[in-house]
């Protein structure tokens, strides 16, 4: 490519990078400016500059400090759950995907659903008292289970989450299997190689990419949540599934902080 061809390539960029630029930086500026400032609702035109007693202040709140610890678990647990199920159901759904492909739409469909709507029902269905699942649970074995107690509630929205966003980590390693070679997989299986020595010598090694895409994805899907659970159980008892997202929306729209 000759100099003037880049030069104009520039140009011709140009408007649209500082248009990127402009929308994804003014968030940023305005969050360090709210950031070093105290402010609410009467006065986001007017912040009043107060140095560090903002960061100071969640530094030393136990609430902000368990908010991170659970977004973080939440984080780490729901990805390597939603890969590990996505990764199973691509690689043994993917011949029957190859004759029927409107199982991909069926499989996906989770996803389309908004997630409040998904905490929302899942609140119905788990309802200790109202809920379908654990009327049977004491009526066919005997348990009797709650779900948004203060030691299960964790592990249920952890559930939720995975069951909902487990399609896309699937959509990603689907669309990576089917991206190899299949002269590859024929030569293993000339050469006497067995399906699951296939998969663990040839199709997983191709897949790594795709696999820390869908983890770093889902990390920060999983570290920023706040719908499903705000519909589910909000904070939660005792707080212990206040996510930041929640942290957040508490300190801001109801404390007015």
């Amino acid at each position: 490519m000759t100099a003037a061809a880049t030069r104009e390539n520039r140009i011709l960029a140009a408007p649209l990078v500082l248009f990127m630029l402009a929308l994804l930086g003014f968030p940023v500026v305005l969050s360090i400016i709210y950031g070093f400032s105290q402010t609410s609702f009467e006065t986001l035109s007017h912040p009043r500059f107060n140095g560090f007693e903002n960061f100071n202040r969640v530094i030393h709140d136990r609430n902000f400090w368990g908010a991170a610890w659970f977004s973080l678990r939440f984080g780490v647990i729901t990805a390597v759950a939603e890969c590990v199920l996505g990764l199973f159901l691509a690689v043994f759904l993917a011949p029957l995907i190859r004759r029927h492909g409107w199982m991909v739409a069926v499989l996906i469909a989770p996803m389309v659903v908004a997630p409040a709507m998904v905490g929302l029902m899942y609140r119905l269905v788990l309802h200790e008292f109202a809920g379908p699942l654990p009327h049977y649970l004491w009526e066919w074995f005997g348990l009797r289970l709650s779900f948004f107690g203060a030691r299960q509630v964790f592990w249920t929205v952890v559930v939720v989450e995975t069951l909902q966003w487990t399609p896309f980590a699937f959509l990603l390693f689907l669309t990576a299997w089917q991206a190899i070679p299949q002269e590859m997989r024929e030569a293993a299986a000339v050469d006497g190689t067995r399906p699951w020595r296939t998969f663990w010598r040839i199709e997983l090694p191709l897949m790594v990419p795709t696999m820390f895409v869908a983890l770093f994805i889902r990390f920060i899907d999983g570290f920023r949540v706040f719908d499903n659970i705000y519909t589910l159980v909000g904070a939660g008892p005792g707080g212990v599934t206040r996510s930041m997202s929640i942290y957040i929306y508490e300190g801001f729209f109801r404390s007015n902080q």
